[in-house]
């Protein structure tokens, strides 16, 4: 589900699956999104809260469309497809993946709408599983690092600009050389962490959040500078 029908459409066509246009933060949309989805494979067993983006910029002159348009993207959209899913989740003693970042765990610089959105959403998944679990619905969160993705492309290209590289694949190299791996994540790599989540090999898993980052995330900022 996604708003854009261009790259619903191109996906349809490679992968053959099922896709519906709407607002993933639209509740009258989900409603109608989700009947047309009963109509053709049932009640819903998995969600996977995976909308996102923006509310970047400096606090000190970030509008309020920004942070606004952060808030939406990022936890309207989780929160109102899981309100919306929970009668069939509950049903199905289904499972729900929120994709948060890991800048739900840590600050990225000149970024607080986004950063605060993500980690939002991780205090949403918490919530859910918490008040769920019971009801048999299993909640978990995935933090990706940087994905070779073309939403990343776009922010490699900024770096690009800046440093005077030549190619979005030096900008990779750049803003990954201190993670353990050296490299970004392809989204096959998040998506098999997300379908074993989903699945019943993560049967105990309730609640649990998951890095999908390289290392990027045990590195110890402060001890950088020996390694330069």
């Amino acid at each position: 589900m996604g708003r854009r029908r261009e790259p619903l459409q191109a996906l349809a066509d490679e992968t053959g699956c099922f896709v519906v246009q709407a607002d993933a933060a639209d509740s009258v949309a989900v409603r109608a999104a989700l009947k047309e989805i009963h109509g053709k494979f049932g009640k819903v067993d998995i969600l996977i809260a995976n909308a996102g983006g923006h509310g970047v910029g400096p606090t000190i002159s970030m509008t309020d469309e920004t942070w606004s348009l952060a808030t939406r993207l990022n936890l309207d959209t989780a929160f109102v497809c899981a309100r919306e899913s929970l009668p069939d989740l509950i049903a199905q003693k289904g499972a729900v993946v929120v994709v948060a970042s890991i800048a739900g765990l840590f600050a990225g610089p000149d970024a607080a709408g986004y950063v605060t959105m993500k980690h939002a959403c991780i205090g949403f998944g918490k919530s859910l599983a918490r008040d769920y679990g019971r009801k048999g619905v299993r909640t978990n969160i995935v933090c990706p690092g940087w994905v070779a993705t073309a939403m990343a492309d776009e922010q490699m290209q900024v770096i690009v600009e800046k440093h005077g590289l030549h190619s979005i694949d030096e900008a990779y190299r750049l803003v990954t050389k201190d993670v353990p791996l050296g490299r970004p994540a392809t989204s096959e790599e998040v998506a098999n962490v997300i379908c074993f989540l989903a699945s019943d090999e993560a049967s105990a898993m309730n609640g649990s959040i998951l890095t999908v980052d390289g290392g990027a995330a045990v590195v110890d900022l402060p001890t950088l500078a020996f390694v330069e």
